[in-house]
C-alpha cells in the first residue's frame, strides 16, 4: 500500500517536531538540576529579608551554590554581588558586613569571623536598589573555602548606622581572620541587624562537575522561536495525524 506524498511529509514534519520537543525537555531538565537548592532548615533562621545576587547563578540567599556549571569556582572570581534590602528606609544609612563564621572549617572555626566585606555609609535608597555605595573599610574578598574543609556559610548583615562614625581598630585592620565581630558590634551599639542572609559553598575541587549536568550556553526555547517552531504546534500536528 502506497502512502500519499502529503502524508509522508506530514509524518516527517511531526517526527521533527517530536524530536525538537524531546531536546527541549532534556535541556529543561538539566537546567532544573543545576539550580541552587535551599540550605538545611537549621540554617534558614539567619535569612531575614536580605537578597544577594551573583552573575549567572542569580539569587543565592539561603541557598547552596551548586557545583554544576563551575559555579563554585566562578564565585571565587566574580566581583562583589548585588546586595539588596527591599525594605530599607530611604532616609536611613546602613552598614553591610559579610563574614565567614566557618573559617577554617565549620567543625573547627578558630579563625571566625573571617571578614570578607565591610562597607559603611550606605544610603538606604541605594541599598533598596541593590547598589552598595559607601566607604569600604574592608574591600570585598570572594568566598575561597580551603580544600577539604567542607561547606562554609557566607553571612551578610545590614545594620542601621544612625549617624555613627564607624571604623576599625588598628589591630583589626591588620588581618581579616580571627575578627571579634561581637566586640565590634558592641563598640558601636549595633545590636540587631535590620536584615540578614547567607549562602553556602565549598571548595570547587571537592565537588567535581564531571557527572553533573551543565547549563547550555543558549536556551532551547529561544532556538525554537528562531526556527519559527513552538512546542504546542508540535503537539497539535501529532494529535491530528
Amino acid at each position: 500500500m502506497k502512502v500519499p506524498v502529503g502524508w509522508t511529509m506530514r509524518l516527517a514534519t511531526a517526527a521533527l517536531f517530536v524530536g525538537l520537543a524531546m531536546v527541549v525537555t532534556g535541556f529543561q531538565g538539566k537546567e532544573e538540576l543545576c539550580a541552587p537548592k535551599a540550605v538545611n532548615a537549621t540554617d534558614t533562621d539567619f535569612c531575614t529579608g536580605l537578597e544577594v545576587f551573583y552573575p549567572e547563578v542569580g539569587d543565592v540567599s539561603c541557598m547552596v551554590v551548586p557545583s554544576c556549571n563551575s559555579y563554585r569556582q566562578k564565585i571565587t572570581l566574580w566581583p562583589p554581588p548585588t546586595v539588596k534590602f527591599p525594605k530599607a528606609s530611604e532616609s536611613a544609612t546602613y552598614i553591610l558586613i559579610m563574614v565567614d563564621p566557618d573559617a577554617p572549617s565549620r567543625s573547627s572555626p578558630q579563625a571566625r569571623f573571617w571578614r570578607h566585606w565591610l562597607v559603611t555609609d550606605i544610603k538606604g535608597a541605594d541599598l533598596k536598589k541593590g547598589e552598595i555605595k559607601g566607604q569600604e573599610l574592608s574591600a570585598y574578598q570572594p568566598p575561597t573555602p580551603p580544600p577539604l574543609s567542607g561547606f562554609h556559610r557566607y553571612q551578610f548583615s545590614v545594620y542601621q548606622q544612625e549617624g555613627k562614625a564607624i571604623s576599625l581598630l588598628p589591630e583589626e585592620s591588620v588581618g581579616r581572620g580571627f575578627w571579634d565581630m561581637d566586640k565590634f558590634l558592641s563598640r558601636f551599639q549595633l545590636i540587631t541587624p535590620e536584615a540578614s542572609t547567607q549562602f553556602m559553598t565549598e571548595n570547587y575541587k571537592d565537588s567535581p562537575d564531571a557527572d553533573v549536568p551543565v547549563r547550555g550556553s543558549s536556551k532551547p526555547k529561544d532556538q525554537l522561536k528562531t526556527l519559527g517552531l513552538a512546542l504546542p504546534v508540535c503537539v497539535h500536528i501529532a494529535h491530528h495525524l
